[in-house]
């Protein structure tokens, strides 16, 4: 994802960085080439630190995307040209794995960009967090709601169903019969 990361006055916004926060295989990650953008530095020379600090970086802090996912991720984006030409598939850094860069590359800047991606993560955090409370306060009006229409659904039933004490009239005109 190629697409230039957003700064106001020399700072990365937190909302620029929430929308590079993807889902895939259950986890919250930022692709590499969105990271080098935010680093400032080319996603080879990203890859180059992460690799000679491997130990640092276990498969639930990074990991590569397979070629199915690759083609998912792309078609999402309708260009293709955001990735180039390129000869290996990316890598997706979780959360954990974005704090560990921060011990990897140690430039002001790259500590600065973490911070804001701390708080991105954070904020999504609070976001998700939020439609939890919303869903389940839905919920509980679902169930309330259900029972106060059973008792609209009886009375319909009720008033549907034929007395025993009304005398049943026949429908349409018959003259020769009398009531």
């Amino acid at each position: 994802m190629k697409r230039k990361i957003q700064e106001v006055q020399g700072m990365i916004t937190v909302d620029t960085i929430t929308q590079s926060i993807l889902l895939l295989r259950g986890h919250k990650i930022i692709l590499d080439s969105v990271l080098a953008n935010l680093y400032g530095v080319e996603t080879r020379a990203l890859i180059q630190a992460v690799n000679r600090n491997l130990s640092r970086f276990p498969e639930d802090f990074m990991f590569q995307l397979n070629k199915e996912e690759f083609a998912n991720l792309r078609s999402q984006f309708v260009t293709s040209s955001q990735w180039g030409g390129l000869r290996r598939l990316p890598y997706a850094f979780t959360e954990q794995g974005v704090a560990m860069l921060s011990s990897v590359l140690r430039s002001d800047r790259a500590v600065r960009v973490n911070i804001e991606i701390m708080r991105a993560f954070v904020r999504l955090r609070q976001m998700l967090e939020g439609h939890k409370e919303l869903a389940r306060k839905l919920e509980n009006l679902e169930k309330k709601y259900d029972a106060q229409f059973k008792v609209v659904f009886d009375a319909i039933r009720q008033l549907m169903e034929p007395s025993a004490n009304k005398k049943k009239r026949s429908i349409g005109f018959a003259p020769w019969k009398n009531d």
